[in-house]
């Protein structure tokens, strides 16, 4: 994710970092701009075309896309706020686990192997929803190390399934009591609830149809734009069609990349940042 000032305007407005869609839009501006030209010079210097002006029905077709663009958007918007809202309640509840577990009086190597499971748990849901190579920078120790983990489907259940276990031998070993065995239950569900909606969100994507449409639809307007535009704006129509193209195509690039947000691209969400956030907390509340 990208770290921005958002008030500062000017530097916004002429910064073109990798991830802007001006540039990933270029190459198709220039195509269009190009169409466009051919259109002109055929209507113009060619045909010599005296049709009516078309451009009153692309001007209502547009507000139609424009409706539907706003509704792509927001439902991507959406989409990626729900997944904020998903990784802020992983901290949330890992600090509240380490915090509930440190006023029991845990061994040195309890808090040790509590320290592990829980910020293994983070990055395991982390690259899981990357679906990358989730070993790279686990923690292990005696009682959970590379053989534990390996080979399964499901990293993150794995090691919840070993939270449950150390917090089971707790309560048998009656360092907790079954109303403190209650108290924690709250943190744990959470952690299996959000990497549900995480990958809820992953897993279900736009209806193939309704992305299909949009695409189909902005690739008829603006292609049959020219037609209409060049007899009003001549050659000019080339800039003004390459703008509108950048438009309405910059809406659908970027409601494609944030409904998925939990991958490394620039409008993706901070998980990196909020994984490390956690390792530290959960360290500074353990005293390691």
């Amino acid at each position: 994710m990208v770290t921005y000032n958002p008030k500062d305007w000017w530097r916004l407005i002429f910064a073109f970092h990798k991830s802007d869609t001006f540039r990933m839009m270029l190459p198709g501006m220039i195509g269009v701009a190009v169409f466009t030209g051919v259109v002109a010079y055929l209507e113009n210097e060619i045909f010599g075309a005296t049709f009516k002006n078309t451009t009153v029905i692309h001007g209502l077709v547009g507000f139609v896309i424009s409706m539907l663009l706003v509704f792509r958007t927001n439902t991507a918007y959406e989409r990626w706020w729900e997944g904020r809202k998903a990784w802020g309640t992983f901290l949330n509840s890992g600090r509240n686990l380490a915090l509930k577990l440190s006023t029991i009086g845990l061994s040195q190597v309890q808090k040790e192997i509590f320290f592990d499971l829980i910020t293994n748990y983070v990055y395991a849901a982390k690259e899981h929803l990357r679906n990358e190579n989730p070993y790279d920078e686990l923690l292990f120790n005696e009682k959970y190390n590379l053989n534990y983990y390996k080979g399964v489907l499901h990293l993150p259940n794995r090691i919840m399934k070993a939270i449950y276990h150390e917090i089971n031998e707790l309560y048998l070993q009656k360092k907790i009591s079954g109303e403190q065995l209650l108290f924690l239950n709250d943190e744990l569900k959470s952690f299996t609830d959000n990497i549900g909606v995480c990958e809820r969100i992953k897993k279900t994507p736009i209806p193939y149809s309704y992305s299909i449409y949009l695409k189909k639809i902005i690739f008829i307007y603006v292609f049959t734009m020219p037609i209409g535009f060049v007899r009003e704006f001549g050659y000019w129509a080339m800039p003004i069609v390459a703008i509108i193209f950048y438009v309405f195509g910059s809406i659908e690039l970027l409601a494609e990349e944030i409904e998925d947000p939990f991958g490394k691209d620039a409008n993706d969400l901070p998980t990196d940042q909020i994984y490390e956030t956690l390792k530290a907390n959960v360290a500074e509340i353990f005293e390691l």
